[in-house]
């Protein structure tokens, strides 16, 4: 059965890493539905944060074949429930199409969304949440003419604590 993965990747920087990793996506068919990329909590060690769909062997596949690259110091797959992620969205509407000052306030109150921006012809407004969340204020808003919209990848962090810490151990030791 295919469900939702989030697989952390704990790497050094190396350029052409990314594409590395990708490549073990595109051999095995499966689509990356989301990618971020940052710094971690540890110096010189970088994250990436990468949602798949999949079956759970398929994932443990996935993962030991990540974790085979020379820059990989390591991989871990949980699902949903086993994570606290996010996502943030920004979306740019006309000012014109949404001149009506209650629904604006409505709208941020009801979506617990903000204005990043206001300006004479256009407003930016912030929206973190899930991806359901953000689509769902998407949809709302193209009533209204939506002019761009970007979200970003996840953001995730594992719930159990015992095996972050073990995790962070684990990566301290290369």
């Amino acid at each position: 059965m295919r469900k939702t993965f989030t697989i952390s990747v704990f790497t050094e920087n190396s350029i052409g890493l990314l594409n590395r990793i990708t490549s073990i996506f595109t051999r095995r068919h499966l689509n990356i539905e989301s990618l971020n990329t940052s710094e971690s909590e540890l110096a010189g060690v970088y994250r990436f944060t990468i949602v798949v769909r999949t079956t759970e062997d398929q994932i443990k596949k996935l993962v030991l074949q990540i974790e085979k690259q020379v820059e990989v110091l390591r991989a871990v797959f949980h699902e949903d429930d086993d994570t606290v992620f996010q996502e943030i969205a920004l979306y740019k509407v006309s000012t014109k199409s949404v001149a009506d000052g209650n629904l604006v306030e409505k709208l941020i109150r009801d979506n617990h969304a903000r204005i990043l921006s206001m300006e004479q012809d256009f407003m930016i407004i912030e929206k973190t949440g899930h991806k359901e969340e953000t689509q769902e204020l998407l949809r709302f808003l193209k009533e209204y003419g939506i002019i761009e919209f970007v979200r970003s990848g996840r953001v995730s962090v594992m719930k159990p604590m015992n095996e972050s810490i073990e995790l962070r151990k684990r990566i301290s030791n290369f």
